[in-house]
């Protein structure tokens, strides 16, 4: 019974996003963003299914410093994706700071000038 209600959840869900409706798009964005975010209990909470998706992480990720965890029971922590495409733009982040800080101390002006043409 509990499948079959999961697979109709699913089927209206995708029906919704075939629809174009906002709500669906909203809490699947919400969704990817909670998992690039590393967010479990969020990513649980905004499943369709949040008891399943706590029973399945908890078979391969019992411990609960694992519901923190920066890396997914699939990949590990040496291969999860997103764990390194969360430190590719951590770093060009840091890179682009250091970079705008060299250049103000090198006495670059404050700020920028107004290109009135896009006005």
């Amino acid at each position: 019974m509990k499948i079959g209600v999961i697979t109709y959840k699913i089927a209206a869900h995708a029906a919704d996003l075939a629809k174009g409706l906002p709500g669906a798009q909203r809490l699947d964005d919400a969704l990817s963003r909670a998992r690039l975010e590393f967010r479990w209990e969020d990513q649980f909470n905004l499943s369709l299914d949040p008891e399943t998706a706590r029973d399945v992480h908890d078979q391969t990720l019992s411990k609960e410093a694992h519901k923190v965890a920066h890396f997914c029971s699939m990949c590990g922590p040496k291969f999860c994706s997103l764990r390194i495409s969360h430190d590719i733009l951590a770093e060009a982040q840091k890179d682009g700071m250091e970079a705008m800080a060299a250049k103000f101390r090198n006495g670059s002006d404050l700020y920028m000038p107004v290109d009135e043409s896009e006005e």
